[in-house]
């Protein structure tokens, strides 16, 4: 693999960044890297020209339009056709292209609302969606259909990951539009640094969520395309989860936030729950590394090096 032309789309966000440096570690020696500027994934055309001037032989498609719960909210449209048009123009010209691989990674809001915890692979399509992100979470069940239809029809060799909730370097930390873990860091920052006497975190603090670091799901993914060739979809996820209000305590003592932590019920929870059942890739002899602690600890790091980067 490390010596074909390896497509990794979303290079410059959480996932895509994580992924390019772990193959350039394991001495990748023909990545294929397009900023959004020299390659707009949502223009089929585009993404044609690029796949058949290149060949990719493997593709990470790990590029997708994402955020929270408001950002899903104030832009349910942009959720669904951006990643609609991302995903389909990318796995219809690798089939026909003549890609060899392609790793297709979704997300744990795919299953029900109310699914059973730990939610297995089998519960998707059980029940009804979480609202605040169906858009999203919708788009991101057809990518994952058509990777399964174009293996059907194709035989194309497509495979599905389906990671929990991702944290790290080179997260979305904006107040606006990241997800609930690079917010709260960012929150207990500015508030620190303010000498705040409290923080608002958002909801009741009750809901329980699971979080990975993304480097463990990189690790996960160069596994996957080396070792898995199926049409089920995988889980990827760390196998336990704190409440909320738990996470914001753990976030708060890292960043050395001394003040009281207040819980807007006003705002939406959000799924209830959301923990995956992975004994399907733990079975494949899989597992993560980084504990939430370490990895909080180095994700405060990377996001007290990089303050002129941030996004506000």
């Amino acid at each position: 693999m490390y010596d074909s032309p390896i497509y990794v789309s979303g290079h410059n966000g959480l996932v895509g960044s994580a992924i390019a440096r772990r193959l350039r570690a394991d001495g990748a020696k023909h990545l294929l890297l397009r900023t959004h500027r020299e390659l707009d994934l949502r223009r089929q055309a585009d993404v044609e020209r690029f796949f058949a001037e290149h060949r990719p032989q493997y593709v990470f498609l790990a590029a997708a339009k994402v955020g929270g719960i408001e950002a899903n909210r104030s832009h349910p449209a942009q959720f669904l056709r951006d990643n609609l048009q991302i995903q389909t123009n990318i796995i219809d010209a690798a089939q026909r292209f003549g890609t060899r691989k392609l790793l297709f990674l979704g997300s744990s809001c795919i299953y029900p609302r109310l699914a059973p915890q730990p939610m297995p692979e089998d519960s998707l399509l059980t029940g009804a969606l979480e609202p605040t992100n169906q858009w999203y979470a919708i788009a991101k069940i057809a990518g994952l259909k058509m990777c399964q239809a174009y293996r059907r029809e194709f035989s194309f060799d497509a495979i599905c990951a389906m990671p929990t909730n991702l944290y790290g370097p080179g997260d979305n930390f904006s107040l606006v539009d990241s997800h609930v873990l690079p917010a709260l860091i960012r929150k207990y920052h500015e508030a620190k640094l303010k000498m705040a006497a409290a923080v608002e975190v958002w909801g009741s603090g009750t809901p329980r969520r699971e979080f990975l670091h993304v480097d463990d799901l990189a690790d996960a993914c160069v596994f996957l395309m080396q070792k898995y060739s199926d049409e089920a979809p995988l889980n990827v996820g760390w196998g336990k989860d704190v409440s909320i209000a738990e996470l914001a305590q753990l976030v708060a003592d890292t960043v050395g936030f001394k003040g009281e932590v207040r819980f807007d019920r006003s705002k939406p929870d959000g799924t209830p729950r959301k923990l995956l059942d992975t004994s399907r890739l733990s079975a494949l002899g899989w597992q993560p590394k980084i504990t939430l602690a370490a990895g909080l600890a180095s994700t405060y790091e990377w996001f007290c090096a990089h303050q002129e980067h941030l996004r506000r």
